[in-house]
């Protein structure tokens, strides 16, 4: 599901649990409405708002630490294309073919991932990579297939004397950091909230809402209080869905460390 699905359909259940209490107190018996009933749901409430403020803080503090770290492993895969990209030069001629499939795969890696942004300049890469799914943006098939031409070219080489020897070597140590690197991003781009703890806190919240709806007053300025608290409550999750998927919604990770890196692959 979506971010903007997933609060959404927060924030209407939360207005259906409220509604549904409004709808049951007239007909409830009086002794169910006595004051020490009325302070027991508010003791249930107190308890409840506290397990659900404490799960919440938790999960947006995990869902912003999955996104620095997607964002810090993304900087790092792009140091590793500069790296390797100079290395390879270090070698000599040889490896042209190589570094130009490299920029060729930067720059189409960048186009796919970030299609809202405009694509980097040049007629010298696809543009047709198309996606995946998003724990799959910035690498799917082909742009993997990219990836692994330009070590096959490195394999193909044959130094010529012991400095290019080394540099060969070095080359292909790189090529395997980069695509360690690759993997890492990918496998990190999953969500990481699960989806039956996600349902509890939901079933919660419900419940809590609910019981407003049993104890609140019957007047315009309780209900919107009430609706304001659930439209807050649903942007709070749609943060924590948008952080949990770091390539799609408004917040993304930044291109600009990929760029930074085909302008230093282009020099």
């Amino acid at each position: 599901m979506s971010e903007i699905g997933s609060a959404l359909l927060v924030f209407a259940l939360l207005l259906v649990g409220t509604a549904l209490g409004v709808w049951v107190r007239p007909l409830l018996p009086e002794e169910h409405k006595a004051h020490e009933t009325v302070q027991l749901i508010q003791l249930v409430i107190g308890m409840l708002v506290t397990f659900a403020a404490l799960v919440l803080g938790l999960m947006t503090a995990s869902a912003k630490t999955s996104f620095d770290t997607e964002s810090n492993d993304l900087r790092t895969f792009a140091s590793d294309l500069i790296e390797f990209d100079t290395t390879m030069r270090e070698y000599g001629g040889d490896t042209d073919e190589a570094r130009h499939l490299l920029r060729v795969y930067t720059a189409a890696a960048i186009a796919s991932t970030w299609p809202g942004e405009p694509a980097p300049a040049g007629d010298d890469y696809p543009r047709n990579i198309g996606t995946q799914d998003s724990s799959q943006k910035l690498e799917n098939v082909r742009l993997g297939d990219m990836l692994t031409a330009v070590g096959r070219q490195l394999r193909q080489l044959r130094a010529y004397d012991p400095l290019q020897q080394r540099a060969l070597d070095d080359a292909l140590t790189q090529y395997r950091r980069t695509v360690d690197a690759r993997w890492k991003i990918i496998e990190e781009a999953h969500s990481s909230i699960s989806r039956p703890f996600f349902m509890t806190l939901t079933f919660w919240l419900c419940v809590i809402f609910l019981s407003f709806g049993l104890i609140a007053p019957r007047n315009a300025l309780a209900m919107v209080m009430i609706s304001l608290g659930a439209v807050s409550i649903a942007s709070a999750i749609y943060v924590i869905a948008d952080l949990d998927t770091p390539f799609t919604g408004p917040i993304v990770i930044s291109s600009s460390p990929m760029r930074d890196a085909l302008e230093h692959l282009r020099r």
